[in-house]
């Protein structure tokens, strides 16, 4: 791709106003969990019962909860582990089924039927129980909840690599590369993934939303993060027996997850636009 036409597209994504308010939200996102490395408000682990349920106030920007820990510090942290149990959930799910089903769309044959029906296979297990099951084994975690997310993700990204991949094995330029004597890994790496590219960043920022959607719900059920690793779903878990006395306990929390899963699927939808040129012409 010459740099003009990247250009165009990346002036184009710019003016996306789905995109421009999901980048923010999601620039946000990412520039929490980045300050919460280096900086809080007040030690996020740090508790005070004298200063318990306090009211959103100078000391405390968003208040305390019921063991006094500062609201704020939390949000902060919170916002690292999801981005932490997102991307790496989503990498697992995007190298193996990517993987998968570039290898059906190169072989066809039984080896397609094996993988789609493996993919089947896997569909009967969704996050929640394969975390259930993992947590029966091996304790309940947040490297057990990365892994039930991203197994769970396996055979979606393979669907998808599978049918674009299907799709460009049939143009012109495949067959001229075939018939220029390329090997079937050899086109698969040079002219597949890269026109099926595109279609995959969307998949996986749509699914990043879902992750984290995915290890709040995990962690809201005492499956996900562990204390006292500050989680976003296990401080609504903790806030719903004060929902009368601290309601605000439950509300930040529930924002960030609502604002973080709309910013992914914003930026989702708008790079969806930008980068289908089908889509681009009707615009």
């Amino acid at each position: 791709m010459t740099a003009p036409v990247q250009a165009h597209r990346a002036a184009r994504l710019l003016r996306h106003p789905s995109f421009a308010l999901g980048a923010a939200l999601t620039a946000l996102l990412v520039a929490a969990a980045l300050l919460s490395l280096v900086w809080t408000p007040a030690p996020p682990l740090a508790m005070d019962l004298a200063a318990k349920l306090q009211p959103p106030g100078a000391g405390h920007w968003l208040g305390t909860d019921a063991f006094g820990r500062d609201v704020a510090s939390l949000l902060l942290v919170g916002a690292r582990s999801s981005l932490l149990v997102g991307a790496l959930a989503v990498g697992i799910g995007a190298g193996l089924g990517v993987a998968l089903g570039l290898l059906a769309a190169a072989r066809r044959g039984w080896v397609e039927e094996l993988v789609m029906r493996l993919a089947d296979f896997t569909f009967a297990f969704p996050a929640l129980l394969l975390a259930i099951m993992l947590a029966a084994v091996f304790g309940a975690g947040m490297v057990n909840a990365i892994v039930a997310i991203g197994v769970f993700y396996v055979p979606t990204f393979a669907r998808v690599a599978r049918a674009s991949a299907v799709a460009v094995w049939s143009r012109d330029f495949v067959l001229a590369a075939r018939a220029c004597g390329k090997g079937r890994w050899r086109i698969t790496w040079e002219h597949v993934l890269p026109n099926i590219l595109p279609v995959l960043i969307v998949q996986a920022t749509t699914h990043f939303a879902l992750a984290i959607l995915a290890e709040a719900a995990l962690s809201y059920l005492g499956l996900g993060t562990q204390p006292p690793q500050p989680s976003w779903g296990r401080m609504l878990s903790e806030a719903q027996t004060l929902m009368f006395q601290a309601p605000l306990l439950a509300v930040w929390p529930g924002l960030a997850i609502a604002l973080a899963v709309l910013g992914l699927n914003l930026l989702g939808d708008g790079l969806r636009d930008g980068l289908d040129p089908r889509l681009a012409r009707q615009r």
